[in-house]
């Protein structure tokens, strides 16, 4: 090889070093931007969300299952919805009961997305979705509050609002349903009700009247009752006090009959013992430490009072 050629080579061996690099570099930029964009349309999928994909603002895939996916570079976006269940807090509102009563009511809802497609179709975003939910919840809770007096709303002893948050829920739901917004509503609870500050003094005189009514009553049903045990229990201890005085009445006679019958055997045995014995208690009866008696020195009773006996 003559020389020139070999100047020639050694020109040439930086200019295809240099298309290497480039060539390597316009590769590595192009694999570089193919899993960037490879990278930036991959999405995942987590427990409790679905995934919209949207292909020029239409919904063309909802993804349920936790995992990867992809979606087309460019012309696909990606949202997330919420599968778990939500909680949304009403904002206090008044309403008028059926004795014309106005109270305030404090509301809380639970409710999910069951079908994501029909509720971005007809609502557009769960912002939307709240408030035709919160709409509805308010229509309903006011019919119904509409139906019952105060007093049935705020006693809990009473059943109606027991089943009332019960059929709020149902009507929503029917409500919701009708119109297929692809959401449910899974409990709507009343948290709270309130009376209007300026109705707040009036009602609760009034309740603090008919409690003292209330109690007054119980007392004077107290009363009656006292008074007809207090009756009874007298009436009963006159019938066993009576029963007790006719038993020992009839026990007193047979044991003074017995003790008669005792006296006789005894004093019938000596006739003049007996007559002493009656003098001596005849004594008792009528002496004592200011008794005089006249009586005449021979009598047998001066005599045997003087010591004498024969």
């Amino acid at each position: 090889m003559s020389d020139q050629n070999i100047i020639n080579l050694e020109k040439k061996k930086p200019d295809m070093q240099w298309k290497t690099i480039i060539r390597g570099g316009l590769f590595g930029a192009v694999i570089l931007l193919v899993l960037g964009v490879i990278l930036a349309n991959v999405f995942v999928v987590k427990e409790g969300e679905y995934k919209v994909v949207r292909q020029f603002g239409e919904v063309v895939k909802i993804v349920e299952e936790p995992g990867l996916n992809f979606k087309t570079p460019f012309i696909q976006s990606v949202t997330t919805v919420p599968k778990y269940q939500m909680l949304y807090d009403e904002a206090s509102a008044e309403i008028n009961t059926r004795d014309k009563k106005r109270m305030l009511i404090d509301n809380y809802v639970v409710w999910r997305v069951e079908n994501p497609e029909l509720m971005i179709s007809n609502l557009a975003s769960l912002v939307n979705a709240e408030t035709k939910m919160s709409e509805f919840v308010f229509s309903v809770v006011r019919t119904e509050l509409g139906q019952l007096n105060y007093d049935d709303i705020i006693n809990d002893e009473k059943s109606s609002r027991g089943s009332l948050n019960d059929r709020v829920t149902e009507r929503v739901n029917e409500l919701l349903a009708k119109d297929e917004y692809g959401i449910v509503v899974t409990d709507v609870r009343m948290r709270r009700t309130d009376l209007p500050p300026e109705n707040e003094a009036a009602v609760f005189t009034r309740m603090i009247s008919e409690r003292q009514s209330t109690a007054q009553e119980y007392l004077s049903r107290g009363d009656a009752d006292k008074n007809r045990i207090m009756a009874n229990t007298d009436r009963e201890v006159k019938e066993i006090l009576a029963k007790a005085e006719a038993d020992a009445d009839t026990i007193r006679g047979q044991g003074e009959g017995e003790a008669a019958k005792v006296y006789n055997d005894a004093f019938s045995k000596d006739a003049e013992f007996y007559e002493l014995y009656r003098t001596l208690e005849s004594y008792k009866k009528t002496i004592d430490g200011e008794t005089v008696i006249v009586l005449p020195s021979d009598s047998p009773y001066a005599k045997l009072l003087m010591g004498g006996m024969e």
